[in-house]
């Protein structure tokens, strides 16, 4: 089956769940590893290669921000998902700070599951954004993950490299969320239902006005999506 060979570590605490996650990634042809206990999940990312990490964030040993952010330090580019029943954006953005590639808050179908870690895992590994692209004033440097401008930098994430290559090579149109999900963040189903857009680019504008001040050269279209200002 399509991406028989692909291994998942699935770290949750509710053996219910676990078990449950576990039956339907290997029915999709995965081969899987289920533990429940954050510091021994962290273990065995760090110490026996997986192509996916599927971590919840309330975890006995270590919780799951924790181990992310330990699995970002120590691994930068190995694939995370988060899962956890707080579905706030501060709690998802605080997923995102972590170092997640995706996150997915309950309750959930397992279409939607399926959805977001094909996705995760066709991109795992793929540096698309590795290249500089220099926009109002900033460069962005996909290689060094930075964002400079004027003598000051601040760090960007792979994802947000992504999204703004991928705006610079549509420049003078607007680029719908669903093209995103689709291009950038590879979705099959690009009309699935998530805030993920959003909240990356809420971010990566947080960003440039903090290199270039609070005229961002990224504007949102309402109901159609975001356009990219080569004029600014």
């Amino acid at each position: 089956m399509k991406h028989s060979k692909a291994r998942i570590l699935v770290v949750e605490d509710d053996a219910a769940l676990l078990q449950g996650l576990m039956d339907v990634l290997v029915f999709n042809g995965y081969e899987v590893h289920g533990i429940a206990d954050g510091r021994e999940g962290l273990r065995a990312v760090l110490e026996n290669p997986c192509d996916l990490a599927l971590l919840d964030v309330m975890l006995p040993g270590l919780d799951g921000l924790s181990v992310c952010r330990e699995i970002r330090r120590r691994k930068p580019n190995q694939a995370v998902v988060m899962i956890t029943a707080k579905g706030s954006e501060d709690d998802i953005v605080a997923g995102f700070k972590a170092g997640a590639d995706d996150y997915i808050p309950k309750p959930f179908s397992l279409r939607e599951l399926m959805v977001r870690v094909e996705a995760v895992l066709r991109r795992a590994g793929k540096n698309t954004g590795e290249q500089q692209v220099v926009l109002g004033g900033i460069r962005f440097d996909g290689h060094h993950l930075v964002a400079e401008c004027r003598g000051r930098s601040v760090e960007i994430t792979r994802r947000e490299m992504d999204i703004v290559a991928y705006l610079h090579r549509s420049s003078n149109r607007i680029v719908s969320k669903k093209e995103l999900l689709a291009e950038v963040w590879q979705y099959a189903d690009a009309g699935i239902e998530t805030r993920t857009v959003d909240i990356h680019m809420l971010k990566l504008r947080k960003k440039i006005s903090a290199l270039a001040g609070d005229d961002p050269f990224i504007t949102t279209v309402r109901g159609e999506g975001y356009r990219l200002d080569t004029a600014t």
